[in-house]
């Protein structure tokens, strides 16, 4: 039978914290959420690989090490409300939920919705709902919000979901350009969002982040 509590411990030593992740909540959080949980049943064994795991169609869970430097990053704090935007199955939400005040996950598949919330109950992540929506749409009957985390990579990102970001919150996101990828986190400040390169990470762009395609007479 796998011990997936020891897998957990080896995810946290071999690939959190040689990425220079040392916050305790954040370590606390990534061995205490059974990742394995939280992805189809012919995917547990893989629950803990080091890269993204396949959702379906252009969509992945993050791989354990993006999703913690992303945590170390945004530095979310315990009185804070977070959005995580394509929550898939919710194993990023139950994570936050962890480390935030409540977190809302917006994810538009039906299906994984209902599991991710029925997976976020059973592990006690009481502080924590799925809406069910288009992920770049928001779920601004929820917000404003504090942070903002988008789980998967983006060319762009609309203004209807930066306008549900509080003044002085915070938004992380993997902008890809082609296969490459950097995680950026945004400052907003007087309505703008400036934006700071944090680390190097790629994900397949989400449907409703593409860039608007330039045509060239």
């Amino acid at each position: 039978m796998t011990d997936f509590a020891e897998r957990r411990r080896m995810m946290v030593d071999t690939q959190i914290r040689p990425s220079d992740v040392t916050k305790f909540p954040i370590i606390e959080a990534m061995l205490a959420v059974p990742r394995e949980a939280f992805v189809a049943d012919a995917q547990r064994e893989a629950a803990y690989a080091d890269g993204n795991l396949d959702l379906g169609p252009g969509r992945v869970l993050l791989e354990p090490r993006t999703l913690a430097k992303i945590l170390d990053a945004i530095d979310v704090q315990p009185d804070e409300l977070v959005l995580d935007v394509a929550c898939g199955l919710g194993y990023s939400t139950a994570v936050i939920a962890r480390v935030a005040q409540m977190v809302i996950g917006v994810e538009d598949d039906e299906t994984m919705a209902s599991e991710a919330q029925d997976q976020l109950s059973a592990v006690g992540a009481d502080n924590a709902i799925v809406h069910t929506g288009a992920p770049d749409a928001g779920a601004a009957e929820h917000g404003p919000y504090d942070v903002m985390i988008i789980e998967g990579g983006v060319e762009t990102v609309p203004e209807a979901l930066l306008d549900q970001l509080k003044d002085g919150g915070r938004v992380a996101a993997i902008f890809m350009s082609g296969a490459l990828g950097e995680v950026k986190v945004g400052y907003k400040s007087g309505g703008q969002i400036s934006w700071r390169l944090s680390f190097n990470a790629g994900a397949p762009v989400l449907p409703g982040f593409e860039a608007a395609k330039e045509f060239a007479l």
